[in-house]
């Protein structure tokens, strides 16, 4: 089956999935020359496997609220591809979680773990359970129900799932200790578990200085720095976070913290004492706007980050958070460099606007794997059950992502299909593809 075939199949089949047909066709309109150069890809019918899970686990969460009512939600794990090592990805609590949420996510997995040059698999799971205004007993005894359903389809050597949006270390910790207590095995089985009973050093701030790291080595091919550019961020998270710490580390400066409600503005840029009083404000559930009254700045209600001047933009929001009229806007703007920390947050046409106009683009399958790659790095310390410094860790995050960046920038160079700019679409895309395809080969038909 050709590409277009395997396109056309996925669109029919899953029509009511369109975040998961819009991560299929983005890879599949930058692999075709690959799969053209490769007969076996085609021969074994790859990129239609890829697209398509090894199995989806859906179950019933049952659990009882702070009054004693029985509160039902819907669970689910994607186990897409075991490829190169364990499925590795996500846990998302949050009311807009689907099936075809977890899919797209999933899918993108597969390549951003191959990227990180780890045997890590892609996965990805969930529940529609809101955890905003859940009281800490009850968000743990959803953790134990949902874990309580989850855990004969998870393990070390089989499905290491982690923390994503609505799931912490909190969150983490109690899904461990439910699966600790089912099993009697204390084992690697979840990353992003506390220090000092399993978690490690670094995965707070993995996916935001992990983004930043690949930003600097973007950066460098072009024999720049992030030395004076000013930094456009969305999101007030953690990962909008760090990564916003890491630009002040590098000598950006950040003027913009978003959240649903809308955008905070700081002309001035955010110091670390402005950063840590986002970190601890989010932390306890308070609105970003305070932010106003305490150190100034602008509130600038339902509004987006990107009608500012400034030369990079990080969108570390959420999905198809940049749509059409946000790209031109960057465009207009200034801004040089877009690299995403969140997972597919430019819609198609915000891509192709970016990328027509001679921006750097780097895709969140590539940019924002530091997270992951921390995790991967915790599987190992769970392995031989040692931990590692935060500045040794810190070293190999850096090392990581100078890899993806390089790896992805040598693919674009032989498959790109942008002029004015390095194709890191294209690049990573072909990058991660070719790592499990290539597995896929040769295991033959299964």
């Amino acid at each position: 089956m050709t590409i277009k075939a395997a396109i056309e199949k996925v669109e029919k089949n899953y029509s009511h999935q369109p975040e998961f047909i819009q991560a299929v066709k983005e890879v599949a309109m930058t692999i075709e020359q690959v799969y053209a150069d490769h007969p076996k890809y085609e021969a074994l019918q790859v990129f239609e496997r890829l697209c398509e899970p090894d199995r989806i686990i859906s179950f019933r969460v049952t659990w009882e609220n702070d009054q004693g009512e029985v509160q039902v939600n819907r669970g689910w794990r994607v186990q897409f591809s075991n490829a190169i090592g364990p499925y590795k990805g996500g846990i998302r609590f949050h009311p807009t979680v689907t099936e075809g949420t977890l899919k797209f996510l999933g899918f993108e997995q597969i390549f951003k773990n191959a990227l990180t040059g780890l045997p890590m698999g892609g996965a990805k799971g969930g529940s529609d359970f809101d955890p905003k205004g859940k009281s800490d007993a009850e968000i743990r005894r959803f953790c134990y129900a949902f874990m309580r359903e989850l855990y004969k389809n998870v393990g070390k050597d089989m499905d290491v799932p982690a923390g994503d949006i609505g799931v912490g270390g909190r969150e983490v910790n109690y899904m461990f200790a439910m699966y600790k207590n089912l099993t009697r095995e204390f084992e690697g089985v979840l990353t992003g578990k506390g220090v000092g009973h399993g978690g490690s050093l670094l995965r707070t701030e993995a996916t935001g200085y992990g983004l930043v790291y690949f930003l600097d080595n973007m950066l460098k091919v072009n024999d720049e720095t992030l030395e004076g550019k000013t930094v456009l961020i969305s999101g007030a998270g953690n990962v909008a976070q760090h990564a916003a710490e890491k630009c002040l580390h590098l000598g950006g400066k950040v003027i913009t913290f978003s959240d649903s409600k809308g955008t905070l503005l700081d002309k001035d840029g955010f110091t670390q004492e402005k950063i840590n009083w986002v970190k601890e404000h989010k932390a306890n559930g308070k609105a970003l706007a305070d932010y106003v009254e305490e150190f100034g700045g602008e509130w600038l209600d339902g509004q987006k980050p990107w009608q500012f001047d400034a030369q990079v933009a990080l969108p570390c929001a959420t999905q198809n958070e940049v749509d059409e009229e946000h790209a031109k806007s960057l465009v207009k703007h200034g801004v040089k460099y877009v690299a995403e920390g969140a997972n597919m947050p430019l819609t198609a046409e915000a891509i192709d606007i970016v990328r027509d106009n001679g921006i750097a683009y780097a895709p969140g399958k590539a940019a924002n794997a530091g997270g992951v790659a921390v995790s991967g790095l915790e599987m190992s310390q769970n392995s031989v059950r040692q931990y590692r410094s935060f500045e040794a860790l810190d070293g190999q995050l850096q090392d990581i992502m100078k890899t993806i960046h390089d790896n992805a920038l040598d693919a674009a160079k032989k498959y790109g299909k942008t002029q004015n700019a390095a194709d890191y679409m294209t690049g990573a895309n072909v990058a991660g593809f070719v790592q499990v395809a290539d597995a896929l080969v040769a295991y033959g038909y299964l």
